[in-house]
């Protein structure tokens, strides 16, 4: 199952896509399918959902903290973005020339939650997750300090690219993520080099802080990461999900 967020005739609508078309939902979560349909080329294509809040994994590729040189964490290290950070496939985002000089990438794996998830043992975390889709961590790097506090790096609007569709087809702790900067591959990794599995984060952050209905908890990013400038497209790749590609303005 694929689905997205699309607009069309002023109208905002989670959709069904199968193949090159998408069938309108009357409802998400129970799913019932309407016999009304697009060509997925006539829709603008959304961010997938609008959380409530983004939780975020700073460390959680083997790779990555080796290209670091960093020890493996014992816990998972989190931060949050906000809502405002979010938007969609084919959106530019906004360099912020007024504070910062190096803006990098960060390709990742998204977890979208379906229902209220708190206190979950890893056991049962797949009960409460919707999907998964592509993810970028965008950063101020030359904002983001060593010893923490990475919310004004992190938090700047347009700094969460996310989609283009959510899936539960994948599995999210075997999967490759690639992320390509104007076409040359930049970031090829697999969720297999997790530190910390996907079902471990949801039950982690669930003993933390109630997860509500399309939160969504970004896994963190392979080795790999670099800066961008006006005027370069990055898209990150996830298998099975799909290409999340954005423009730099």
């Amino acid at each position: 199952m694929k689905l997205g967020r699309f607009f069309y005739a002023n109208k905002t609508f989670f959709g069904l896509v199968e193949g090159s078309s998408v069938k309108v939902l009357k409802s998400l979560n129970p799913l019932k399918i309407s016999d009304q349909s697009y060509p997925i080329e006539d829709l603008k294509i959304l961010p997938p959902v609008k959380p409530s809040k983004i939780v975020c994994v700073g460390l959680n590729y083997k790779d990555h903290a080796k290209e670091l040189r960093l020890d493996l964490p014992k816990s998972p290290v989190l931060f949050l973005k906000p809502p405002t950070c979010v938007i969609g496939h084919n959106d530019s985002i906004i360099y912020p020339y007024h504070m910062s000089t190096q803006v990098d990438y960060e390709g990742e794996l998204a977890v979208v939650i379906k229902e209220v998830c708190r206190n979950v043992k890893p056991q049962e975390a797949d009960e409460y997750i919707l999907g998964y889709t592509c993810a970028n961590d965008v950063t101020a790097r030359d904002l983001q300090p060593k010893n923490g506090q990475w919310t004004v790096a992190k938090s700047f609007d347009t700094f969460l690219p996310l989609g283009p569709v959510i899936t539960d087809e994948i599995d999210p702790n075997n999967s490759k993520i690639k992320t390509y900067l104007n076409g040359k591959l930049v970031q090829n990794s697999n969720t297999s080099n997790f530190i910390f599995t996907v079902q471990e984060l949801v039950s982690y952050i669930s003993y933390i802080m109630t997860l509500k209905p399309f939160d969504v908890i970004i896994t963190g990013t392979p080795s790999g990461i670099g800066s961008m400038k006006k005027g370069d497209v990055v898209e990150v790749e996830i298998e099975g999900i799909g290409k999340l590609t954005n423009y730099v303005k």
